[in-house]
């Protein structure tokens, strides 16, 4: 499904079900380590599927490790991002010359509890959801929107982004949502990001591919 909002450049890889014994590196081991078997079982997917990802675009696998702020490090040349919830787990990747950054997260289609949604959603979102077509958890995709801009976001500035930080304006008609930072982006770095949306089998997807500027 995630391959659906991506472009032709970027290779995405998902599964509804975890991989049995999924190899990881030793390196990827060492940030598991002691967690419960069910943990181990998403990370070693999650993992899989962009060791896949990156074999279809002809690249030699390595470790995935992890930064000081839990993003993912793909190997040199790579840009990517790396999503999971209950039943889903995906990677997408792209040729650091092809693509600038990634970002895609999976959600399960359920309501947020308000408590929730007032720290993430702005005041202009709320109103927005509040007058939107029914039978969808908005409030979900929002905040699946914003987890997309921030792993998009975080690979170019190595800058944390706060929910407040961005508001989505969500085009229902299209499938696709435009987010507005709403904090000062570094020079040559985008004040906005496009992003598009699916609804499916229980799951709320956003996407966004972070094209290098002409």
């Amino acid at each position: 499904m995630i391959e659906r909002l991506l472009p032709p450049e970027i290779s995405a890889v998902e599964t509804r079900r975890d991989v049995p014994d999924a190899f990881i590196f030793p390196g990827e081991a060492a940030l598991i380590e002691g967690a419960v078997a069910p943990r181990f079982a998403e990370f070693a997917t999650t993992r899989h599927c962009a060791r896949l990802a990156i074999q279809r675009l002809g690249i030699a696998e390595g470790p995935i490790l992890r930064g000081l702020k839990r993003e993912p490090l793909w190997p040199a040349g790579i840009v990517g991002s790396l999503t999971h919830c209950t039943g889903y787990r995906a990677a997408a990747v792209a040729r650091a010359g092809e693509m600038l950054s990634i970002g895609i997260d999976a959600e399960p289609h359920e309501p947020i509890h308000d408590r929730v949604v007032e720290r993430i959603l702005v005041e202009e979102e709320r109103a927005w959801v509040a007058g939107a077509p029914a039978n969808i958890c908005w409030e979900r995709l929002i905040f699946s929107a914003k987890e997309s801009v921030y792993k998009a976001w975080f690979p170019l500035t190595s800058r944390w982004l706060d929910f407040p930080d961005a508001t989505i304006e969500t085009d229902p008609g299209s499938g696709s949502f435009t987010a507005r930072l709403l904090v000062v982006a570094p020079p040559g770095i985008p004040n906005q990001f496009r992003g598009r949306y699916l609804i499916e089998d229980g799951l709320v997807l956003t996407a966004i591919a972070v094209p290098h500027q002409a």
